[in-house]
C-alpha cells in the first residue's frame, strides 16, 4: 500500500523552522551573606516534624516554599530579601525589588529554609497531568525532564504549531489541525515522497496505523553541513518511550539492484526527532544517493513496523 506524500517547504529562520501547509489528501545562584534572620517561627517549628512521613504535614510545608510571582517552588540555594521574603531563582533574576514588601533584594542565604527543604517531598510539576510522584528537591528537576506525564508537544516537524496536551488528545489534534497528513493502515507500507529535487529545506510527513498504535513517518531534507544537503528519515510513535520499546521499524530503499536499509526502535513523540536527526541516529543519505533510488523525482521508502 502506498500513497504520494507532497513536500512541505521549511522557511529558514533563526528560530526553529516553520512548516507550510501542503495539499496532500487526508484520511484521517550565587550565595552572598548567610543568615537565618527573619525566618518565621512556623518554619522553624515545622523542621523537627518535616521528616516524619506525614503526607498532610509535607503538603503544608511545601506551601511555605511557593514563589509569590510564579507559584513554583523556591528550592535551594534559597535567598531572601532583608525582611525574610523568598522568591525563586528564575523570577529573582527578572526583579529589581522584593515582590512582597517592595524592599531591596539581598544576597542573604536562608539556611533554615534550606534545611527544611531537604526534609520535604515536593510534588512533580506535572501533577495536573496525572503524575503522583513526590520527590526530594535534589531529584525533582531530573524527574520532571523525563516524566511520562508531562504534556506532549505537537509531533509535526517545524515550529509553527505550539499545541501541547495529554497523550490521548494528540491524534485528535493531528486530525483537526493537520488534516493534510495522510494516514495509511498496515504494518508494511510504502512512503512515497514527491518532488524530492525541490531546493532548500523540505519535509514530508505521513501517518501509519498498525498494532493499535499510530506512527509518524518523517523525511526531512536539510543542509546539515555547508553546501551539502542530506535526507533524514525516521519513525516516531504517538506514545510513550515505554510503549516504543515494544516496536522496531525498518526503512528500506530499493531500486536499480541496490538496497539501503535502517532498523531501529521508534522514537517516542516525548523525545521528538530533532535530536536524532542532529546525531544522525536515523536513515541518512545525501542527494546523490537519493537519485539512485528515485523515479522521476519521487522517492519510495518501504516502511515496516514489527513487534519486538
Amino acid at each position: 500500500m502506498s500513497n504520494k506524500i507532497n513536500p512541505k517547504r521549511r522557511e529558514p529562520t533563526a528560530a526553529p523552522t516553520a512548516v507550510a501547509t501542503n495539499t496532500s489528501s487526508s484520511t484521517g545562584s550565587s550565595a552572598g551573606n548567610t543568615s537565618s534572620a527573619n525566618t518565621s517561627s512556623s518554619s522553624s517549628s515545622s523542621l523537627s516534624s518535616a521528616g516524619g512521613g506525614d503526607a498532610g504535614m509535607s503538603a503544608d510545608l511545601t506551601s511555605l516554599f511557593e514563589c509569590p510571582v510564579c507559584f513554583d517552588y523556591v528550592l535551594p540555594p534559597i535567598l531572601q530579601c532583608s525582611s525574610g521574603h523568598l522568591v525563586c531563582v528564575s523570577c529573582r533574576s527578572k526583579l529589581t525589588c522584593c515582590p512582597t514588601c517592595r524592599g531591596p533584594l539581598a544576597n542573604i542565604r536562608n539556611l533554615a529554609m534550606e534545611k527544611v527543604a531537604s526534609n520535604v517531598k515536593f510534588p512533580c510539576k506535572h501533577s495536573g497531568y496525572g503524575c503522583t510522584a513526590s520527590l526530594v528537591y535534589t531529584e525533582k528537576t531530573e524527574h520532571e525532564e523525563t516524566c511520562e506525564c508531562r504534556p506532549y508537544l505537537c509531533p509535526c516537524p517545524g515550529a509553527s504549531c505550539k499545541w501541547q496536551g495529554p497523550l490521548d488528545l494528540v491524534m485528535q489534534h493531528l486530525m483537526m489541525s493537520h488534516k493534510s497528513i495522510t494516514t495509511l493502515q498496515g504494518e508494511d507500507i510504502v512512503f512515497l515522497a514527491t518532488d524530492i529535487n525541490l531546493p532548500g529545506a523540505v519535509d514530508w510527513v505521513m501517518m501509519q496505523s498498525c498494532f493499535g498504535h499510530h506512527f509518524m513517518l518523517v523525511l526531512e531534507k536539510q543542509e546539515k553541513y555547508d553546501g551539502h544537503q542530506q535526507f533524514f528519515a525516521i519513525v516516531q510513535l504517538i506514545g510513550s518511550r515505554k510503549e516504543a520499546e515494544n516496536f522496531v521499524y525498518r526503512l528500506e530503499l530499493n531500486g536499480n539492484r541496490r538496497r539501503l536499509t535502517w532498523e531501529a526502535m521508534p522514537r517516542s513523540i516525548h523525545e521528538g526527532v530533532a535530536s536524532a536527526i542532529h546525531n544522525s541516529d536515523c536513515l541518512v543519505f545525501d542527494t546523490s544517493i537519493a537519485q539512485l533510488f528515485a523515479d522521476n523525482g519521487n522517492l519510495g521508502i518501504n516502511v515496516t513496523i514489527s513487534l519486538v
